[in-house]
């Protein structure tokens, strides 16, 4: 059963203003299958074949020729000079929705359309799914830890697979696989450490000199390194937030894995039964809030709008949401009940950003939708209701 996707009705969208929309995101995350079930009329072109990107590297000019009335090209950074012929033919024929390319990784794509495409071309990132298509499409989470422990990934839906099986084999064909086709890695135990080290950090401000040292690599090695990370889609990095509320203000990223079904693999847990008890459930919880807030901004084509805030002193909001002038603070607490002393960082922000404080929010582990010191308490489940604001 095709799941539908909330990214749908903006590249429908898109595809009438633009004559190319690109559709980004990591492997598996249900970029060709959405492209395909909403041009279906096109010719459909996987650049992953060797003939077909032997043809576009040789005669691109004879292998776009091929699709007068426009085509859907898949992983089209895989021939990044293609870019430059594909500005020559959308200006001569001057159609809106001519190509729908797909690509996972953002080094090679995003520098082509930047130098190529430029004002020819809509972005349009697509992680796994959200909450809110899940249950759209019939498959409600029994409960929190085995949302966690499975993840958002399509495959582990659309053919019910098992997690710890598939995640095992997407790092293997996918993730190390990038990782050679972008850079020269000669060990890739290292690697390997390094990737579960992350996940063991997600949630956590990123120290790149401590991650080195754990890892046996160098600084320079680890920054490389998470930057592939970055450019597969598999982690980000969350910006603390510029204003100086604080003259004593935290200025290092958070680190975040996109799903925490990924993260949970990594970490070696292996059923959700060990994540419900595991130290690391909090941090789970909070990088899948943290993602659902990312995914509610790319299915509408609009760049992230979030930052943390935390000071020296330990004073901490864990997402700001940035609307105009103001800034609505969510705090994000894995537990089952609210305890008072949960809302004591969203109190010590409001004080401080004064008039630029926004609605506040704070996304917990159980049940019951409450109100208290003003802050809207949301369960997990009801999570679609904060991230409806972020729409634009």
């Amino acid at each position: 059963m095709l799941i539908p996707r909330t990214a749908q009705a903006t590249i429908e969208r898109l595809a009438r203003g633009y004559p190319v929309v690109a559709v980004t995101g990591p492997r598996q995350s249900g970029k060709t299958t959405l492209v395909h079930s909403m041009f279906s009329d096109r010719p459909y072109v996987s650049l992953e074949d060797l003939d077909e990107r032997e043809q576009a590297e040789k005669d691109p000019r004879g292998f776009l020729a091929r699709f007068p009335e426009g085509a859907v090209l898949d992983e089209v950074q895989r021939v990044p000079s293609l870019f430059s012929y594909l500005q020559t033919h959308v200006d001569q024929e001057r159609r809106n929705g001519l190509f729908i390319l797909t690509g996972s990784q953002q080094f090679d794509l995003l520098s082509s359309i930047t130098q190529s495409l430029a004002g020819r071309v809509a972005l349009v990132p697509l992680l796994p799914f959200t909450l809110d298509e899940l249950v759209a499409g019939g498959f409600v989470p029994p409960d929190l830890a085995v949302l966690l422990f499975t993840g958002f990934y399509p495959p582990l839906y659309d053919r019910g697979l098992d997690p710890g099986i598939w995640y095992g084999n997407y790092v293997r064909t996918y993730v190390e696989r990038d990782v050679r086709q972008m850079i020269n890695v000669r060990d890739l135990s290292a690697f390997q450490r390094f990737v579960r080290m992350c996940a063991a950090r997600s949630g956590q401000l990123l120290n790149l000199t401590g991650l080195a040292q754990d890892c046996g690599i160098t600084h320079n090695t680890a920054t490389a390194w998470i930057s592939v990370l970055e450019a597969s889609s598999i982690v980000h990095r969350l910006q603390p937030h510029h204003s100086n509320f604080s003259k004593r203000l935290v200025k290092t990223p958070k680190l975040y894995f996109y799903d925490p079904g990924l993260a949970a693999w990594l970490l070696g847990i292996q059923d959700a039964g060990q994540l419900a008890i595991h130290p690391m459930r909090g941090s789970l919880f909070e990088t899948w809030v943290v993602s659902e807030l990312l995914k509610a901004r790319f299915n509408q084509a609009l760049p992230s709008n979030l930052s943390f805030w935390r000071d020296r002193g330990g004073h901490e909001v864990d997402v700001l949401i940035e609307r105009g002038a103001l800034l609505d603070p969510v705090e994000v607490k894995s537990g089952q009940t609210v305890a008072a002393d949960s809302f004591s960082g969203l109190e010590t922000w409001r004080e401080i950003a004064g008039s630029a404080a926004g609605r506040p929010w704070l996304v917990y582990g159980g049940d019951r939708r409450q109100r208290r010191s003003g802050v809207e308490v949301l369960p997990w489940r009801e999570i679609g209701e904060l991230t409806a604001t972020l729409a634009g």
